[in-house]
């Protein structure tokens, strides 16, 4: 036998299955949570804003229609954070639940 005609033998491949520790997953149900999550922020949140910067313009010219673009941007702000809270199942009665007034607590200050 010819030692140079025979093949070498190959080191034991590595791959990412066989060390966990390096590849950390996540399950599709999370990615799932936070696409929507993301989704509901942006379509909730920009007409929250929108409404909150447009309330002290609208007051200017009628006190009651301004107060109530106010009213309006605290409830969508709401809604919206409420949501998120909802998709990734935590409890209604959170802390979170300022970032959805927010805007509406910053208007208010050109409102009134």
């Amino acid at each position: 036998m010819n030692p140079e005609l025979e093949p070498r033998p190959q080191p034991p491949r590595r791959t990412l299955r066989s060390h966990p520790s390096k590849r950390r997953g996540m399950k599709i149900e999370t990615v799932q949570r936070w696409v929507f999550a993301v989704i509901l922020i942006h379509i909730g949140g920009s007409p929250t804003v929108a409404l909150a910067a447009y309330s002290p313009h609208m007051e200017q010219i009628k006190h009651s229609s301004g107060v109530g673009l106010w009213i309006m941007s605290g409830v969508v702000g709401l809604a919206t954070t409420a949501g998120v809270l909802l998709v990734h199942q935590r409890s209604l009665l959170s802390p979170w639940l300022i970032l959805g007034i927010l805007p509406m607590t910053v208007s208010a200050f050109y409102v009134f």
